[in-house]
């Protein structure tokens, strides 16, 4: 199965070539502002790809998916599907999205630090694609100002759980992919910032 993997794109969906594929994933920041109409001009682009299977996050930006999580059901396309603290398994392989970052506590989706841990506690067993919007702690995570923002609580689990895959975005100076010996590691951050080209999807096989 060929994914492609996206993040970050904060607005600029339109101007991104997406490769062909079985399945798209966003992990989150769909917006920049954070409004309804910023979502739904994403979910309208969104749903007019070709791609089978086409997935979603949210991120620290996305204020409209977190305060609206009722109205936003209606919004959703049918052949959409937004992961929030949830999963869902295709052709057998075992999916789930988390947008909570550490940090962020007066934007959408954020944490105190402290309480990372217990959020990762309840990630499922089996996971094949982990999708989040923060990078574990050390990996592709180190800022323009070079600074390591990952979550060290989601790296011990990750470490844990060993999925296949990892997919996140957030930092977007650290934009690429990383293997370890048991999971592949993907920051998949469209943009770097609003002066320097868009980033190129990333493709993955599984």
């Amino acid at each position: 199965m060929k994914i492609v993997l996206i993040a970050d794109t904060h607005g600029t969906h339109h101007e991104i070539k997406i490769p062909d594929g079985d399945m798209i994933i966003h992990a989150g920041d769909i917006t920049d502002f954070g409004t309804k109409e910023e979502v739904i001009d994403f979910l309208d682009w969104f749903e007019k790809l070709n791609h089978p299977y086409k997935l979603f996050i949210g991120g620290n930006h996305d204020i409209y998916l977190d305060e609206n999580p009722v109205d936003l059901l209606e919004l959703i396309p049918s052949n959409v599907t937004y992961l929030n603290n949830s999963g869902i398994t295709i052709n057998g392989f075992k999916i789930w999205g988390s947008p909570t970052t550490p940090d962020f506590t007066d934007w959408a989706f954020g944490k105190h630090r402290k309480e990372m841990e217990l959020h990762w506690k309840y990630l499922p067993k089996a996971i094949d694609i982990l999708i989040t919007h923060t990078p574990p702690l050390g990996i592709l995570d180190v800022s323009s100002r070079h600074v390591s923002l990952g979550c060290e609580y989601l790296l011990k689990k990750v470490q844990l759980l060993k999925p296949k895959f990892h997919i996140f975005g957030h930092i977007h100076a650290s934009y690429g992919l990383l293997k370890s010996e048991a999971t592949t590691f993907v920051n998949a951050a469209s943009i770097h910032s609003q002066l320097e080209p868009i980033n190129a999807p990333i493709v993955i096989h599984i």
